[in-house]
């Protein structure tokens, strides 16, 4: 086995984590896939912020583990689900990590959305 390599966010590569600005919704057309209040925005580097949210909060129904995973030096290895509701684009379509890197912990068991699928709102 390969060791992976962990990194700490740095000024070269800032990583911030903080309560979401508002409550988030992400839909699939008309289906609420997760609503919650206790949403976090994580900030990473140049990319957009990602809203990550308590699993408690989804609709784990609409869910299907993948058994795609990727690995972020950063944040550690990530889980996938697929969402039939999406069509095509229904593989792999939400992360999370399990257990990620001390640096990351406050995600740990939260689920994100790729934002070019799902309809995410924060009011």
């Amino acid at each position: 086995m390969t060791d992976r390599p962990i990194r700490l966010p740095n000024a070269d590569h800032p990583i911030s984590i903080a309560p979401a600005s508002g409550r988030v919704a992400v839909r699939v057309g008309e289906v609420v896939i997760a609503d919650s209040a206790a949403a976090l925005t994580l900030c990473e580097a140049r990319y957009p912020p990602v809203h990550y949210i308590p699993r408690g909060d989804v609709d784990m129904a609409q869910l299907e583990p993948s058994a795609h995973h990727t690995y972020c030096p950063y944040k550690g290895e990530a889980s996938y689900f697929s969402v039939p509701l999406l069509g095509e684009k229904a593989a792999n379509a939400v992360w999370s990590y399990e257990a990620p890197h001390d640096a990351m912990k406050a995600i740990e068991g939260y689920l994100a959305f790729y934002a070019d699928r799902f309809s995410i709102e924060v009011v």
